[in-house]
């Protein structure tokens, strides 16, 4: 497998697929493979860190009876969950067209340990 391939594939199962593209022969030497596959890593950290966040910041607003708030939340859930899947698939198209696309800070993480 091509190494645009292959990190293009270290983004569908976010942390799963990264660590798997860090432990295989020979991407793990890799350096574009590595790049994406700790980026994949790190932004699917990041995404479970938000929902946990998220999830707090929605059962307070539950629990302190403020229910009429919810109908905000809710579309605002769904539109942060469209726009991690749309991050996803631009990442994966990127690496597929063998471009190192940064992201902010995930990026310049992840290039540091790619070497």
């Amino acid at each position: 497998m091509s190494p645009n391939v292959a990190g293009a594939l270290a983004y569908p199962l976010g942390f799963i697929t990264g660590i798997l593209f860090l432990k295989i022969d020979p991407y793990k030497y890799d350096p574009f493979v590595r790049f994406h596959a700790f980026q994949s890593i790190f932004l699917s950290l990041f995404y479970a860190l938000l929902i946990i966040a998220w999830d707090a910041f929605a059962g307070l607003v539950f629990d302190a009876r403020l229910g009429f708030l919810w109908s905000l939340i809710l579309p605002l859930y769904s539109l942060l969950r469209l726009v991690m899947i749309l991050l996803g698939f631009f990442l994966m198209y990127k690496a597929f067209k063998y471009e190192r696309f940064s992201l902010p800070l995930i990026g310049r993480m992840a290039a540091k340990r790619a070497g």
